[in-house]
């Protein structure tokens, strides 16, 4: 006698005309279609869409010989650019006064303040840059240091829409109506911040926070001339951010488990609701003897 292979199902199928459609059982199957319909694509969009994962370690990255690029965009309302300038000052003895290289400085205020934007590098010591009429070949009569900071980043500009950190926390800092003899200090914490893709493409940048105070110095000839100061030092933690997509057999388990538990649940919900119909049928028909 040939083996029949269709002993082996354990899908055995039942014919139509033994089986009994219901109101209620429509209404749970569309409602079970649409449960599954909306988990799937849930599902679908984590799986396509990488989560960012982050870590800490110690180190430095990129060569100590490197230099880290800083972008500033400041705005002086009530400082001419002429007396306006940059400079640049950290352990290793460099010293700038009057940094001009990739400097833009763009009247404002019918030439009464000034937009100031640089773009520079540090090396990777403690250290400082400031705004200053240092570098200016005269004075003006009253130095007025309000300002307002449209940007100051370090390194490369990172724009993933999810990933976290402070990378311009200084944007839209407004110190306009303050003391015109003030100075202002900002001492900031640098963290090396590395971003890889899913790709295995690495960008290295740097978030920072910072502390701010204000205060009049005084010299020996009286009150000195204001000056916005931002100090820096960096901290020997790394923060890594890497893409990690959910792996294929993940997804695959989680789409299964979702159409398997949605049928049972509501199977079991449909066997209840007809068990509860045919008693109350059951109930009534003695009823009605």
């Amino acid at each position: 006698m040939a083996f029949d292979v269709r002993r082996l199902d354990i899908y055995r199928k039942i014919p139509k005309d033994l089986t009994q459609p219901t109101i209620a059982g429509a209404i749970i199957s569309i409602c079970c279609c649409v449960f599954m319909a909306f988990l799937f694509i849930s599902e679908l969009m984590h799986f396509i869409s990488p989560e960012i994962v982050s870590e800490l370690f110690v180190d430095n990255p990129g060569n100590l010989d490197e230099k880290i690029p800083v972008q500033i965009n400041i705005t002086m309302p009530r400082l001419s650019c002429e007396f306006v300038g940059i400079d640049i000052q950290d352990e290793l003895g460099r010293h700038d006064v009057g940094f001009i290289e990739n400097t833009e400085k763009t009247p404002l205020n019918g030439g009464k303040g000034c937009i100031f934007e640089s773009v520079f590098h540090i090396n990777r010591v403690p250290g400082n840059f400031h705004v200053s009429t240092h570098s200016a070949d005269k004075q003006p009569d009253s130095i007025d240091m309000a300002h307002f900071i449209t940007s100051l980043t370090f390194g490369t500009k990172l724009t993933h829409s999810k990933l976290p950190g402070n990378f311009n926390p200084l944007a839209k800092r407004d110190r306009i109506g303050v003391d015109a003899a003030e100075s202002h200090d900002y001492t900031m914490k640098i963290v090396p911040t590395i971003f890889e893709d899913a790709y295995g493409n690495i960008d290295v940048s740097y978030q920072y926070t910072y502390a701010y105070s204000n205060y009049v110095a005084y010299s020996h000839g009286g009150r000195s001339s204001g000056v916005i100061w931002f100090r820096y030092d960096l901290n020997p933690i790394t923060v890594k951010y890497h893409e990690r997509r959910q792996p294929l057999y993940s997804f695959l388990t989680s789409v299964c488990a979702i159409i398997g538990g949605t049928f049972t649940v509501a199977g079991i919900i449909d066997s209840l609701l007809f068990t509860a119909a045919e008693m109350i049928k059951k109930l009534e028909i003695g009823k009605q003897s």
